[in-house]
């Protein structure tokens, strides 16, 4: 298979940008940027160049300019993409176009739904909508990206079954974590109301596992569940033999959510600075990209398998199967 040179290179600039951009929105959340250009979209306090003067200001603005920077170039891998469809590896059955064009719908969703955070004051339920959304574009230029051979994906071995349906359960798995890590975030007070690690216990006259802490505990109960099913699925990846590249994927990925969980705990127990706090959602996005391209390569060297249960997970098994 020989994908077309400038749509493999817009597509990794695509990915890598995307990722950029999701854990440049960590910091966002963390210092409390989001309305840093007011009430105003697509311009910042009215302004297209508005006086960069305030630091809320300069990273709402920088976090904006990086959307742009993405849309242009998941626009331009589509319509090139669209352009050469009728050369191997871009059109049809597992080319890349399908996720191209997906990715292309959903940048512009995300724009639109950016307005409307914006236009809602930042409320919780725009966030966690703007949050899905930005995590299966990444999941699907993640597909597109395998698709045009990079990862692995230019040199499909026989998967097992089994692993297929490993790789699929996490994948769902960690978008319900995203989700509950995006409300965790956004409902006020959920992200401090436990005081340890990994149990939750009180603060102040807040009851354990009362209000929002359950919130919090389902968060880390179902990321825990990750941890375990990936760390389990590494160690028999020993089976799986027929798949290299998915199996190394899916250790990179038990690697990932090891270090996501003792950042979890340094962020409680050494109360972390914001900076640093970031790393939470950077590791996290990282493993979710991981993930989908684990998830990617052993499906695409098995399109036959079981399919993933219904969850955001069906837009990445449309890409990664068709």
């Amino acid at each position: 298979m020989s994908i077309p040179r400038p749509v493999r290179t817009l597509l990794r600039a695509a990915l890598a940008i995307a990722i950029v951009h999701i854990a440049f929105g960590a910091l966002v959340r963390i210092t409390g940027s989001g309305m840093g250009c007011g009430p105003y979209w697509p311009q910042c306090q009215g302004a297209w160049f508005p006086p960069l003067d305030h630091p809320a200001l300069v990273i709402e603005w920088t976090h904006r300019l990086l959307a742009l920077c993405l849309t242009a170039s998941v626009a331009a891998a589509a319509i090139v993409a669209w352009r050469t469809r009728r050369e191997a590896g871009v059109g049809g059955r597992g080319g890349v176009l399908a996720p191209a064009l997906i990715a292309l719908a959903l940048v512009v969703t995300a724009a639109l739904f950016g307005a409307i955070t914006v236009w809602m004051g930042n409320a919780p339920i725009a966030t966690v909508g703007h949050w899905a959304i930005a995590a299966s574009l990444l999941a699907t230029l993640a597909v597109a990206v395998v698709r045009a051979g990079d990862f692995g994906g230019a040199r499909p071995a026989l998967a097992s079954p089994r692993l297929v349906r490993a790789t699929g359960s996490a994948v769902a798995v960690a978008f319900v974590v995203l989700v509950l890590g995006g409300l965790t975030a956004k409902v006020p007070g959920a992200n401090l109301v436990c005081t340890s690690f990994p149990l939750c216990g009180p603060r102040g006259d807040v009851p354990m596992l009362a209000g929002i802490a359950r919130l919090q505990m389902t968060h880390r109960i179902v990321a825990f569940l990750l941890f375990f099913h990936l760390v389990g699925v590494a160690i028999g990846a020993r089976r799986y033999r027929d798949a290299p590249d998915a199996v190394r994927a899916v250790r990179a990925a038990a690697a990932l959510v090891t270090l996501q969980v003792l950042i979890a705990g340094a962020m409680i127990g050494l109360g972390l600075p914001p900076a640093l706090r970031s790393l939470h959602q950077v590791t996290g996005v990282l493993l979710w990209v991981t993930l989908v391209i684990a998830f990617t390569l052993a499906r695409r060297a098995n399109p036959a398998a079981a399919p993933l249960p219904p969850s955001i997970a069906v837009i990445i098994a449309r890409g990664a199967g068709a």
